[in-house]
């Protein structure tokens, strides 16, 4: 039984030969498209359940794929790409990307990721109440979170944070998108506050607060809810 459709989109042919093989061997059925314009129609067409997305692309950039592709699916999408500036990173996942990898990659870490992104997403259909982490319970609909069993009391504004990185668990989320989202729009580059907030979180639910495993920094970028 299939793992899902997952389309690879780049034009590099040797990423494509080492690609395919890795994605059927870990159970995925693989699609793919050598351009953006060809991404887009498979999409469309075959209705992939995640895309593995390069940003050069000779037609168009792979930020463009991206914007058109978030103004009707919500498709997973990983990025997996040369180049590694920051900006780059944060504007691909501002637009909607799930993830982003540096080439050159590894293939478990590679798979491990997008296994975190189709999690993601059936979370998202099926709205989970009840949403666990390793010892970590977060029951949204009731404002509790405990830990191991015992209850860890969190301030509302805290609790509003963690409860927007697990319900987004495992995808990489940037500052701007964090602050956007629980503090509102006035307060997107309060980047210093943030980390405050997040500190106070790793203090209460993380089994070492100084090497998180929960609460997982992308340095430059922002967190992603491990676990």
């Amino acid at each position: 039984m299939k793992a899902g459709t997952v389309l690879v989109v780049d034009d590099e042919p040797a990423i494509h030969r080492f690609m395919t093989p890795a994605l059927t061997a870990n159970g995925y059925e693989p699609l793919r498209a050598d351009t953006g314009s060809e991404a887009l129609a498979l999409v469309a067409n075959r209705r992939p359940d995640a895309v593995i997305l390069d940003l050069g692309l000779p037609d168009m950039d792979g930020k463009e794929v991206i914007r058109r592709l978030r103004e009707w699916s919500a498709v997973p999408i990983l990025i997996l790409s040369a180049r590694d500036r920051e900006v780059e990173k944060i504007e691909a996942l501002d637009l909607g990307a799930d993830d982003f990898i540096n080439k050159p990659f590894g293939m478990g870490e590679l798979m491990a990721r997008l296994r975190a992104a189709l999690r993601h997403r059936m979370q998202e259909k099926g709205e989970t109440p009840v949403l666990r982490l390793g010892t970590v319970e977060v029951d949204i609909p009731r404002h509790r979170v405990t830990r191991a069993g015992e209850e860890v009391k969190l301030t509302p504004k805290e609790f509003d944070l963690l409860a927007f990185l697990v319900r987004h668990g495992g995808k990489v989320l940037t500052h701007r998108q964090i602050l956007r989202e629980v503090w509102g729009p006035a307060h997107e580059h309060d980047t210093q506050y943030l980390r405050v907030y997040v500190g106070q979180l790793r203090a209460k639910i993380e089994d070492d607060p100084a090497s998180p495993a929960l609460i997982v920094t992308e340095p430059g970028v922002g967190y992603r809810m491990g676990g």
